[in-house]
């Protein structure tokens, strides 16, 4: 059945009490399970969760062990064990949010004839904790691939995944009047924006989505009267449903996996925009600006296809001045974490919805990622985070093509934010500024000097960022020279025109070749 959950606010209310006093929250969930069942229930290994919970089927004193049981590892418990665990809503009141049905039964039931405590009663979705520093959330979804334990339906309602947090960890936060969630899916990066923005719009292709996400953000909003904004929900493609409205912060995860049109590969509504390539990521990336105010950041995740001869900065760069020639110039942040080649990127999606590897349905799908590829000639696909920004001067627009493939600050959110506002400082002051400002180093820089034994020398002098991005920069002379001396009392200038006195050397060559890097560490917060 096309089941999806019901906003009844009463209902969602004692949802929420009853979720909080069972201590069904990130750390309790965690706490009750240990940390080995934890992990492996992380890595989607959901055996020892099971062997963890075996008893909570049928145990009236163990209210998270039964919510973890019945709703995250989709598993069914007993009637008198789920109304143990939710004691002001009832299994009744479960039933009627769409949430569990009687096992063998239907979802409705008659009041006053129904479920005997020994019925068992199983999950209609999935709904589990999740939260930030401030927050206490539940986010419902369809269930999972784990509870499947096959191909999902086509309108597929994710949960909180991989893409889901790294978009929220990277997200600015920014205090804001208005934002959009473009592609709201269940609706995670609307409930991270209820903390932040003052009115938010959600959107979505799929219906059924919007549904969930109504739910979510019931369930936060059940905390109390005001404790988070409203969200108007539309349904719509891209930009189409907020034609001709200006958000300060646009987030999306859209739908952006590279998806052969071909008839042996399943479309999933919640992985492909029904694009053929990386057209739909372009396309945001091209129109996006329309609904930008001044000042506004646009920040979403993407693919992006490389052909063979050219590199993903070519790429980018091509996006770049047909959106700045086409629609509202933007300054553009674009940081690429990995890179795949056709075969590697046919894995993993052939694997996603439940395929297993080795299967035919696996097979046909693989080769039909290769076939795709192959036939635009691509050599690899990108991913990485997109951070576009409309000027709120008059001024040209700014762009960074950066890769950072490892570990980077989490939340990345601070970095992104004090790189927006370095860059843009940049962009609108000259050389001559930035040589009058007394730059610091910033507290997580460190460095290290590697030479060969006994050498007087190092040969190799490495400058590390402990946060952001992570940078390591190799450090000449000249530049460790004055990264020496940079601690907020000499501006820049008088700085290295002092090391050029010092090595002999003439003060505009020393300026030149580390002006340029100067600007680059102050970009990054390694400067500050």
């Amino acid at each position: 059945m096309n089941y999806t959950p019901v906003v009844d606010r009463s209902l969602v209310a004692l949802l929420r009490a009853d979720l909080s006093a069972a201590r069904f929250t990130v750390d309790g969930v965690a706490d009750r399970l240990g940390p080995v069942a934890s992990a492996a229930l992380h890595r989607e290994q959901p055996l020892p969760a099971l062997l963890a919970t075996e008893s909570s089927a049928t145990s009236v004193d163990d209210a998270c062990g039964v919510l973890v049981r019945l709703f995250t590892l989709g598993r069914p418990v007993r009637a008198s064990a789920l109304g143990a665990a939710l004691p002001s809503l009832g299994v009744e009141g479960a039933v009627r949010l769409g949430l569990v049905r009687l096992e063998g039964g239907r979802a409705g039931f008659a009041a006053d004839r129904w479920a005997p405590p020994e019925r068992d009663v199983v999950a209609t979705c999935d709904l589990r904790p999740y939260g930030d520093d401030a927050h206490d959330w539940w986010v419902a979804s369809d269930l999972s691939e784990l509870v499947v334990g096959g191909p999902l339906r086509p309108d597929h309602v994710l949960g909180i995944g991989g893409a889901s947090t790294t978009l929220a960890s990277w997200t600015v936060r920014r205090p804001v009047g208005r934002a959009l969630d473009l592609g709201t899916g269940c609706g995670v990066q609307a409930l991270h924006l209820t903390g932040h923005v003052g009115a938010i719009v959600a959107t979505d292709i799929s219906e059924r989505a919007l549904a969930y996400a109504g739910f979510n953000l019931a369930l936060a909003a059940s905390e109390g009267v005001g404790a988070v904004p409203d969200v108007q929900l539309l349904s719509g493609d891209l930009l189409d449903p907020v034609a001709g409205q200006e958000f300060s912060l646009v987030v999306s995860n859209p739908p952006f996996v590279i998806t052969p049109r071909d008839e042996g590969v399943p479309l999933y509504e919640y992985r492909d925009g029904g694009r053929a390539g990386d057209t739909l990521v372009r396309s945001l990336v091209r129109q996006v600006g329309s609904v930008l105010e001044p000042g506004g950041v646009a920040q979403f995740l993407g693919n992006w296809e490389v052909p063979a001869g050219r590199t993903w900065r070519d790429v980018w760069g091509d996006w770049l001045d047909e959106q700045a020639r086409d629609g509202v110039a933007l300054d553009a942040w674009v940081i690429q974490r990995e890179s795949q080649d056709p075969a590697e990127y046919a894995e993993l999606w052939a694997r996603d919805g439940g395929a297993q590897p080795g299967s035919e349905s696996h097979s046909l799908m693989y080769a039909a990622w290769l076939r795709d590829f192959a036939s635009r000639g691509v050599e690899h696909v990108g991913f990485g985070v997109v951070t576009l920004q409309r000027p709120a001067a008059d001024r040209g627009t700014w762009r960074s093509l950066d890769e950072a493939h490892g570990p980077v600050a989490a939340p990345m959110g601070p970095a992104v934010d004090a790189g927006l506002r370095a860059r843009t400082w940049l962009a609108e002051h000259s050389d001559e500024d930035v040589l009058d400002v007394a730059w610091s180093c910033a507290p997580d820089v460190t460095e290290e000097r590697h030479g060969v034994p006994g050498a007087e020398d190092p040969s190799v002098i490495l400058v590390r960022q402990g946060g952001g991005l992570g940078r390591v920069v190799r450090a000449g002379t000249l530049l460790a020279a004055y990264l020496g001396v940079a601690d907020g009392e000499l501006t820049a200038g008088v700085a290295l025109d002092a090391i050029a006195t010092v090595l002999g050397l003439d003060a505009a060559d020393v300026r030149a070749e580390v002006l340029p890097q100067v600007r680059d560490l102050a970009a990054d917060g390694l400067l500050v």
